[in-house]
C-alpha cells in the first residue's frame, strides 16, 4: 500500500470509483456516471481551492480508494469550514482504508488552518455513520427525504467535527 497525493493521471480511477457508487448505491445522488469532462471540472476545483485528494494505491498500483474535501458553502464566513468525502473501490472495503483516508484528510485540513469538517452521509449508511461517530464526528442535523433514488425517498445527516485551528481567526 503507497500513499499519494492524487493527480490527474488518477482521475479516470477517481471517476471509476464515483461511477460504481453513483450506479450502486446512495453515497452520491446522482443518477448519471460522470464523464470524463465532468471530471477535468472537478480537478480544476480542486486545484483552484488547493484542496488535497488524497489516495490510497495497490500494490499492484490500483487506486484503492481517495478522500478529499471542498467548500461547505461559498459565503466568505464560512472559509474556515469544508466538506469531506471518502469513497473506496468496492473491490478493497471492508480493510479500514475509509478510516486511514478520513484521518488523512482531517490532518490535512488542520493543516491548511480549517476549524470544521462536515460530512453529509445518506442516514442509512450505517457503515459510514459509524465511521465518523469513531473519529470524533458528532451528528448535528437529518434532513428528512431531501434525495429521491431507486424510487424512495432519501433523508441525509450531517456529522461535524471541530479542528482545533486556526489560532487566530479573522473576518474577510
Amino acid at each position: 500500500m503507497t500513499w499519494i497525493d492524487c493527480d490527474s493521471q488518477h482521475l479516470e480511477a477517481i471517476r471509476c470509483i464515483f461511477n460504481e457508487a453513483i450506479v450502486t448505491s446512495t453515497a452520491l445522488y446522482d443518477y448519471q456516471p460522470r464523464s470524463p469532462e465532468t471530471m477535468q471540472v472537478w480537478w480544476a476545483a480542486k486545484q483552484a481551492g488547493h484542496y488535497p485528494v488524497i489516495g490510497v494505491l495497490s500494490d499492484t498500483g490500483d487506486l484503492m480508494g481517495f478522500a478529499s474535501y471542498g467548500p461547505f458553502r461559498t459565503f466568505p464566513a464560512y472559509k474556515y469550514t469544508v466538506e469531506h468525502s471518502v469513497y473506496v473501490d468496492s473491490r478493497f472495503r471492508g480493510r479500514g482504508l475509509g478510516r486511514q483516508l478520513l484521518e488523512r484528510a482531517i490532518l490535512a485540513a488542520e493543516a491548511q488552518g480549517y476549524h470544521a469538517m462536515v460530512g453529509v452521509i445518506d442516514a442509512d449508511n450505517a457503515v459510514s455513520v459509524a465511521l465518523h461517530e469513531s473519529l470524533g464526528f458528532h451528528r448535528c442535523g437529518e434532513m428528512r427525504e431531501v434525495g429521491f433514488k431507486f424510487g424512495r425517498w432519501l433523508n441525509l445527516v450531517i456529522y461535524q467535527k471541530l479542528l482545533s485551528v486556526p489560532d487566530a481567526p479573522v473576518d474577510g
